[in-house]
């Protein structure tokens, strides 16, 4: 290795990067393969032509293969998770199924020395295996949020209410520390179709079967989490996150919301719950009212939402113009977070979301909705202690199914989460700490950074030496 931390080597490990075709999956393994192309890694991106990225550096090799919409039923040129609808998600998981016998042939072509595939891509395992070539998962989402998936297969949860008691909570087990979460926060494997429960198995299964797990995070953020996988649960981590600190994208300086932002006077809140997260209109109406009852200014991002005059509160928006901007479809997030005028974010405690909010030192207002999200709140709320929850309180992703949380409860968050108290005072001056702690962590000699290194090591000694496949 030389000085600037670049791996010299004639012959350089070849990995190729496989990630799952989702708009909260697949920047982060992009961003991991131009990380490891930076320090001397070859790299190959393999996706359909519907995702592969504009801003791919001339360093990562682009390898395609074709999606299948229309032999599920969906449209042709929709390739990509964010893009089509609830109903059409069995659709969509079939599609990428279908993707097997083409990710083989690549294989066959490419020959790499390693292969980091996405987590939610468990066909990939036995492929990979054929070949007898190291397979790596990818992370896309927490440490806590691992060490949970494995907790529930190691003991039984207790049964979901059948409606007529309140949710059952149970102390999740299995865990470093105590944690107490609500059964409805946990995914009900029985109230879903028989191949969706197949395929969370599938997941689990390959994924202990990989040869190590590759985590975007950082070792300071969730330090008794990742040693816990380690040292407990005996899984291989490497934490490299956060993985877009690496490589920040510039913003759009034209972009109205920015413009808008510079002429505020007062703190703003950050209001977006990412590409798959949806409600019902009477749920946007509450919180609307609540936004408007809190007494901030605020942005909200709305993806896929009904026509705003079908659920806003009242005809006379133009009174409130100057205290809030709505922002239909795609918005600026990471510039917006890093913009000094944002003092709080509502978020759906998506991962990649969590970690922006995070590097940029913006405190929390949680309403996980499903996945591994309700974890991530556990660690924003309970452990770093940098957010408040809004209440949210069933694990699903189809919005009826989740109860109404009433305006006056996400005021009281808000309030919480804004106000000058002193709750709001110590969780701006912890994020703020974590914020330093990320940067620290990707520069070099920080812990990520090393991190990286460790992992080139790893790939490159598997290369010379060869390995068997932890079974």
């Amino acid at each position: 290795m030389n000085s600037h931390g670049e791996f010299e080597d004639l012959q350089p490990v070849h990995v190729l990067f496989f990630p799952f075709m989702a708009s909260g999956h697949m920047p982060a393994l992009v961003d991991l393969a131009k990380l490891l192309a930076s320090r001397g890694v070859r790299a190959t991106l393999l996706t359909t032509p519907g995702n592969a990225p504009a801003d791919l550096p001339p360093s990562i090799h682009l390898h395609l293969i074709p999606f299948p919409s229309a032999a599920v039923g969906l449209p042709v040129g929709v390739e990509n998770m964010a893009h089509v609808t609830i109903d059409q998600h069995p659709n969509f998981l079939a599609a990428v199924s279908m993707l097997r016998d083409d990710f083989r042939v690549a294989l066959a072509d490419l020959r790499p020395d390693a292969v980091v595939a996405d987590w939610l891509l468990p066909f990939a395992g036995p492929v990979v295996d054929e070949f007898r070539i190291p397979r790596f998962t990818f992370h896309g989402f927490s440490n806590i949020a691992l060490c949970g998936q494995v907790s529930y297969f190691c003991q039984p949860l207790p049964p979901p209410s059948s409606g007529a008691e309140e949710e059952p909570a149970f102390f999740v087990p299995n865990l470093p520390r105590r944690m107490e979460m609500l059964r409805s926060q946990v995914e009900d494997l029985a109230a879903i179709p028989p191949e969706a429960a197949a395929f969370i198995e599938e997941i689990c299964v390959w994924e202990l079967r990989s040869y190590g797990v590759v985590v975007n995070s950082f070792y300071e953020l969730e330090t008794e989490f990742a040693d816990y996988a380690r040292q407990v649960i005996g899984r291989r981590t490497w934490q490299v996150g956060p993985l877009a600190a690496y490589d920040p994208k510039p913003a759009d300086e034209a972009h109205e919301c920015l413009k808008w932002l510079d002429e505020s006077e007062e703190p703003v809140l950050y209001v977006c719950f990412g590409s798959m997260g949806s409600f019902e209109a009477a749920q946007l109406r509450e919180l609307a009212l609540g936004l408007k009852a809190c007494g901030h200014s605020f942005i909200w991002a709305i993806r896929g939402a009904a026509d705003v005059k079908e659920w806003w509160p009242d005809e006379s928006r133009e009174a409130d113009e100057k205290r809030y901007l709505l922002l239909k479809g795609w918005a600026p997030q990471t510039a917006i977070l890093n913009h000094p005028a944002v003092g709080g974010f509502v978020t759906h405690c998506g991962w990649n979301s969590s970690l922006e909010a995070i590097s940029a030192a913006v405190p929390m207002a949680t309403w996980p909705m499903f996945a591994e999200q309700f974890f991530n709140e556990k660690l924003i709320t309970e452990v770093l202690e940098i957010g408040v929850p809004v209440g949210s309180t069933h694990c699903s992703v189809i919005p009826g199914r989740r109860p109404l949380i009433a305006a006056a409860q996400i005021e009281k968050a808000l309030r919480r989460l804004m106000d000058d108290g002193e709750e709001a005072k110590s969780m701006r001056a912890k994020v703020k700490e974590l914020a330093l702690m990320a940067v620290n962590a990707t520069e070099e000699g920080g812990s990520s950074y090393n991190e990286v290194d460790k992992l080139i090591a790893e790939l490159r000694n598997l290369k010379e030496n060869g390995t068997e496949q932890r079974s």
